[in-house]
């Protein structure tokens, strides 16, 4: 098979790593940008004109018009929360909006979120940290195959059918839970329908507009929510999220063969950030902490809520590389460190005294690890304003050199800035 122009981009730690801008970054030269996994609990910031943007799910592409958006199978689609994000484009002025939406994505109601929330407040201590967009919900209906989709909204009798069976059972488990007030089949389904005529001209068997697209040599960016961390299957489960953010899951979640995705590009935060609970190694809660938080903006763009901060983990950046089949990575918010005395990076992981190269599968081992740093002197230049590596101070360069040795892995390229311009490339990417 010929050389493939596919492009995936995945969060190396725990999601917030920056994806949003790089994508839109890296769209420029895109001819489509497919979102294939997660929804609306995912957040990204892109800045347009000095204006910054909050996508929940729309793809990071969505600002160019000759780039097509697509929302794949694997996406579940907040309908209420898309045509409001659609809705606030053309408040701005942009109204040439190039999307397409898959027929077999699966939607999320009213219910589901109120059913996540209703999950995460029963578990007291051991909540998870879920945003309670129903994101959990909405893809558990879907294995049960009790889920409505995309499709489903075209054909009526269908809709009507299938959505009082499922708000039949919602409110008998809500009733069980001593909740009285019941889901209004009427006002959801008038909604439904309002909202359906808004996103009609956008549905398409998106699987076959993607594989076509790949044969035909056209340059396609994977944009993936949350990272590796959060994935279902291979996170510190169980605080992860509720589908697989992994380079693996994308021929599933958007209909293509495994050998489609050509090249896997890990997008690394110059530290570590966590939302919500759950075994964080690196964690630090000091001054430090508190400026990186300030300096980064580090509050959920979904959530609102503050982040947790912590050194950069070399062991969890060889670990998505070893899942994903990560072959370079684009380091983000590298300008938040300037300013901080002395910078950490934790290069090993050890467990009963024995070094381990992994994140343990049971919490309680996880939480008995030990970590091996090294400590780097920083830098008090600031550095929003390089335009090259060579440009930067020698403890900046340092710190670079030794992500790579110790993550086992090449920088590409890396960002001191939210904007586009603040981006620095190292190699060619694509």
């Amino acid at each position: 098979m010929k050389t493939l122009n596919s492009l995936a981009i995945i969060g190396t730690q725990w999601g917030d790593e920056g994806k949003g801008k790089i994508t839109n970054y890296l769209a420029k030269k895109a001819d489509f940008v497919v979102r294939y996994q997660g929804g609306n609990n995912a957040g990204h910031s892109i800045i347009l004109d000095n204006k910054r943007f909050a996508l929940h799910l729309l793809p990071s592409g969505i600002f160019y018009k000759n780039v097509c958006n697509i929302l794949a199978n694997g996406v579940v689609i907040d309908l209420f929360g898309l045509v409001e994000e659609i809705n606030n484009l053309k408040k701005n002025n942009i109204k040439d909006i190039n999307l397409l939406i898959s027929e077999r994505a699966h939607l999320v109601f009213p219910y589901h979120k109120e059913i996540d929330a209703i999950f995460e407040k029963a578990k007291g201590k051991n909540k998870i940290g879920t945003t309670k967009q129903g994101i959990g919900p909405a893809y558990t209906d879907k294995v049960t195959r009790i889920g409505i989709r995309v499709i489903d909204l075209f054909d009526q009798k269908y809709l009507e059918e299938k959505l009082k069976e499922n708000i039949f059972w919602k409110n008998l488990f809500l009733k069980s839970l001593g909740i009285n007030k019941e889901i209004d089949f009427d006002e959801l389904l008038q909604k439904l329908l309002e909202a359906r005529i808004i996103i009609k001209p956008f549905i398409k068997d998106t699987s076959k507009i993607i594989y076509d697209a790949i044969l035909d040599n056209k340059k396609v960016l994977f944009e993936g929510a949350q990272g590796v961390q959060l994935c279902l299957d291979h996170g510190t489960y169980p605080f992860v999220t509720s589908s697989s953010p992994t380079a693996s899951s994308i021929p599933l979640n958007t209909g293509i063969p495994a050998n489609f995705i050509n090249e896997v590009l890990g997008i690394t935060k110059s530290y570590t950030t966590r939302v919500g609970n759950g075994v964080f190694l690196t964690e630090i809660n000091d001054k430090i902490a508190a400026k990186i938080r300030i300096k980064g903006n580090e509050f959920g763009t979904t959530t609102g809520r503050a982040r947790r901060i912590g050194w950069f983990d070399a062991v969890l950046i060889r670990y998505a590389k070893r899942i994903n089949g990560i072959t370079k990575i684009s380091l983000t918010l590298f300008d938040v460190l300037s300013g901080i005395k002395e910078l950490k990076i934790a290069i090993n992981y050890s467990l009963d005294n024995k070094n381990i190269d992994c994140i343990p599968t049971l919490l309680k081992d996880l939480e008995r690890v030990k970590v091996e740093y090294i400590t780097l002197k920083g830098w008090d230049e600031d550095i929003t304003n390089v335009k090259s590596f060579d440009a930067l101070p020698e403890n900046a360069k340092k710190y670079l050199k030794a992500i790579e040795k110790y993550g086992e892995i090449r920088i590409a390229q890396f960002s001191v800035g939210p904007k586009p311009e603040q981006t620095i490339d190292l190699e060619k990417i694509w």
